[in-house]
């Protein structure tokens, strides 16, 4: 079932060709896909499907996710006591799959941020 769902997800997978308009300004060839629908409809199980299937991924769910957590963070190290800087799910996803289940469970204002 949800063939059009499979298609939209296959497709983010292979991704768009990336385009160069008039040597002025660059269009991404991303392909990002919102899935929405009923509770019980496989909408978590189709991405999980997704992030085992695709070369590069990293599945979060927003229960627990911020935006600072999605994008990068800074820690200091407590044996250098240096400041790091740590990649988030976005970050760690850079030309492939981010994979974000649960995405209205997350703050509004981590979900604008993003």
């Amino acid at each position: 079932g949800h063939p059009q769902v499979k298609m939209a997800i296959a497709m983010s997978l292979v991704s768009g060709v990336p385009k160069n308009v008039n040597d002025k300004h660059r269009i991404r060839g991303d392909i990002n896909v919102l899935l929405l629908g009923d509770p019980g409809v496989a909408k978590s199980q189709v991405l999980k499907y997704a992030e085992k299937t695709a070369p590069r991924a990293v599945y979060s769910t927003g229960k627990g996710a911020s935006a600072v957590g999605l994008t990068a963070s800074v820690h200091k190290d407590p044996v250098t006591r240096e400041w790091t800087l740590e990649g988030g799910a976005l970050v760690l996803a850079d030309r492939g799959l981010c994979l974000i289940d649960e995405f209205d469970k997350m703050n509004e204002q981590d979900r604008t941020s993003i």
